[in-house]
């Protein structure tokens, strides 16, 4: 299955500004290799991992070498197995020592949050519950990690502050109430999305009769999810978030909520370990 990347121009900025940063004015150690030198390569992975990041591995490579030639062998979204070959490269060796950095920063980092939110969703299969992200992303990688999100089969929450409304408790209090803070957030952007955090069953209340579309159930326990599902009764999405852990999955999805966010898929990324091999001159 194809997942859909963003845009080539946001890729391409996020690679230009990666390479910028390793590369400076220019790539000293490779100045050593004769220009006109050709070389060839491949990357394997050290562990099991969900593959993510092939546009902008692609786009390292071909903004140093525009006819690099790239074959992979799988696809975002696919498993890897430890010591798998999963893309060969042919083309300039200045270009493929250059970019070699950033190539792997990109896939390692996205495969990691891939792999993770992979297995966030195999933990709840079978249920109505769906793994959501978070706006807890490394700064500059929003849109390639919440690709990532949907390469190991999670979903989207809001990009960012403007395509959806989130009303906490800092919200609340400065509106006054939470009643106030929904009326205001309706007047001011009824075509938005808008979930609104509730810490209690109280709240839970005001909250479903002030008409929101989503609530956040905020640090409940396994044991009160199902109590608020029941008084839900389907009037507005059901999210939960705050403490939760992977051992809670199961628990918390088999109490009918509709979403799980999980910051942990984009704050506590563990890259995954690559390796990339270069042979000068291929016959």
């Amino acid at each position: 299955m194809r997942f859909d990347p963003p845009e080539a121009s946001l890729i391409l900025a996020d690679v230009r500004r990666a390479l910028a940063e390793d590369l400076g004015p220019g790539d000293a150690t490779a100045d050593l290799l004769p220009a006109e030198a050709m070389a060839q390569a491949y990357v394997i992975t050290r562990e099991a991992a969900v593959l993510c990041g092939q546009d902008w591995f692609e786009a390292c490579f071909r903004e140093l070498d525009a006819d690099m030639a790239i074959t992979w062998h799988a696809t975002d979204g696919d498993r890897l197995d430890a010591g798998q070959t999963f893309v060969e490269m042919c083309g300039s060796a200045r270009a493929l020592v250059s970019a070699e950095r950033c190539a792997l920063n990109f896939v390692q980092t996205l495969s990691a949050t891939a792999t993770v939110t992979a297995a966030h969703a195999a933990a709840v299969a079978g249920t109505r519950t769906r793994i959501l992200d978070t706006r807890k992303t490394l700064p500059g990688l929003r849109i390639a990690q919440k690709y990532a999100v949907r390469c190991g089969g999670g979903s989207n929450h809001r990009i960012g502050l403007f395509d959806a409304m989130l009303i906490k408790e800092n919200h609340i209090a400065a509106a006054g109430s939470l009643t106030a803070a929904v009326r205001a957030a309706r007047a001011y952007h009824p075509q938005l999305l808008l979930e609104v955090e509730v810490e209690n069953f109280a709240e839970l209340d005001e909250a479903l009769a002030a008409g929101v579309d989503r609530v956040m159930l905020d640090e409940f326990s396994d044991a009160d999810l199902g109590r608020a599902v029941a008084q839900v009764a389907g009037r507005a999405e059901i999210e939960v978030s705050g403490g939760v852990d992977f051992s809670r999955l199961k628990n918390i999805a088999a109490s009918g909520v509709d979403f799980i966010s999980v910051g942990a898929l984009t704050k506590h990324v563990r890259a995954i370990d690559l390796s990339m091999r270069v042979k000068l001159n291929p016959k």
